[in-house]
């Protein structure tokens, strides 16, 4: 193989780098998290609810790819501590659409804040143009495999932050996402 092919061949092992990427990124996002007294699932829900007022316990559920009743244990907590606050829904009385109250918009702009130093943390050492390079990458990877930029669906039962079971299809999880496959989680 000439020099110049070899030089053209990607590097191996991409989708290993990308998980070990991905795995630190989410870490240093679950402990940011904990900070705002925050798991990365409540922190998905509060960007969701708060990104989409109204929504519906179920919408949200099936958004994130988890169990309705997981999706109701995570609301009861967000509840509990003045967060969300449910209320029936004016066209179907069998939902209850979620709504951020005013210290869970707080919280929110701070997790928004905790999210933006987190990107610059994460993406320090890369030019801008190598930013750029990488977010076209990792957005045509998102299109390419149907995956939705704004939350995560975990494939395999895992235990959440706060040690819950977490149903086989996925849990919510934080930029999750509020995250994309690279675990970096976009907070608008």
């Amino acid at each position: 193989m000439s020099a110049t092919a070899e030089q053209r061949r990607p590097p191996g092992r991409i989708a290993f780098l990308l998980s070990q990427v991905g795995a630190h990124v989410s870490e240093r996002f679950a402990e940011r998290c904990r900070e705002l007294g925050l798991t990365s699932s409540e922190a998905a829900v509060l960007r969701l609810v708060g990104r989409t007022p109204g929504l519906s316990q179920r919408s949200l559920a099936d958004r994130v790819g988890t169990a309705p009743s997981r999706m109701v244990t995570l609301i009861d907590g967000l509840e509990e501590r003045g967060l969300v606050a449910r209320a029936r829904s004016s066209t179907d009385r069998r939902n209850y659409e979620l709504h951020l109250t005013a210290d869970g918009q707080g919280l929110l702009a701070a997790l928004r804040q905790v999210a933006e130093a987190h990107e610059s943390e994460i993406l320090d050492g890369l030019t801008p143009e190598q930013t750029g390079h990488l977010a076209a990458a990792l957005q045509t990877l998102i299109r390419a495999h149907h995956l939705d930029p704004e939350v995560h669906h975990r494939t395999r039962p895992q235990q959440e932050e706060d040690g819950a079971s977490t149903h086989p299809r996925g849990d919510v999880t934080g930029t999750q996402a509020l995250r994309g496959p690279s675990g970096i989680t976009p907070v608008e």
